[in-house]
């Protein structure tokens, strides 16, 4: 059990180091996605978790001098350090937002999730054990203080993809430019009927498409589709049986309707 404890404690600060470098990414000390940030935030993170697992499992097992009764370096790097971190990027992004963006809004974000964590953290230490007598020890403060730090998490997101342009929130490969669109339909393309352009278009098979002015989706307004026809050829002898019926075709239309 205590090998999962100091996995947990060593994930959750390795956790606040990452968010802390983060803030850091801001202020162009490295430009983000590249070999040298990116190696930094994994290095430098597998170091912090290795540091807590350590002090974790020699606090536990008594090694040398660490004591779980009197467990100080464990409080100092679960206490200090993890709040340390927070606090820090809590104050690079003010500096951020008030130093380059335009609008305080995102510093609306930023609070909402300093005061859930703030809040998660004060269930699950101090109100615990009295949550826990109340509902009968059914639930304790660690599951409400888990919710308020879930809160805390998503408002950070929030905060992150106010600030960003891009629209990045489904690209989570290495790769730039994901979604970016190369270069619009010509009308003479292939595929501009299913793009909208005005064009009367045939494809591979020999399916001719044309442009009806179809609507997608208008309050009211009528849809129409896109309905292939298929064209035909007329072979020589067709070709020639309708010159020889054209005669007698002009001859019944004068008979059924002649001239005044």
């Amino acid at each position: 059990m205590g090998y999962f404890v100091a996995g947990y404690l060593g994930l959750t600060s390795a956790m606040c180091w990452c968010l802390m470098l983060n803030g850091f990414i801001g202020f162009q000390w490295s430009e983000d996605g590249t070999a040298l940030s990116l190696w930094t935030f994994r290095l430098s993170s597998l170091l912090i978790f290795g540091l807590m697992y350590f002090i974790s499992i020699a606090t536990f097992k008594e090694v040398g001098s660490f004591d779980k009764g009197h467990p100080i370096g464990l409080f100092i790097l679960y206490f200090i350090f993890n709040p340390f971190c927070l606090a820090v990027y809590v104050v690079l992004q003010i500096i951020l937002v008030v130093n380059t963006l335009d609008e305080y809004w995102p510093l609306g974000n930023i609070c909402f999730a300093l005061v859930f964590f703030i809040i998660g953290q004060v269930i699950q230490i101090f109100l615990s054990d009295k949550i826990c007598n109340a509902i009968k020890h059914y639930v304790d403060g660690v599951f409400f203080g888990t919710i308020c730090t879930l809160l805390s998490v998503m408002m950070i997101y929030k905060y992150w993809d106010s600030i960003t342009k891009e629209d990045l929130e489904f690209s989570v490969g290495g790769k730039g430019n994901v979604w970016e669109v190369k270069e619009l339909l010509h009308e003479d393309d292939e595929f501009a009927p299913y793009a909208g352009q005005a064009a009367n278009t045939i494809g591979h098979s020999g399916v001719a498409f044309a442009n009806t002015n179809s609507y997608y989706g208008g309050g009211g307004q009528q849809q129409q589709a896109y309905m292939p026809q298929q064209q035909q050829y007329a072979t020589p002898q067709q070709q020639q049986q309708q010159h020889q019926l054209q005669p007698q075709q002009q001859q019944y239309q004068q008979q059924a309707y002649p001239p005044y």
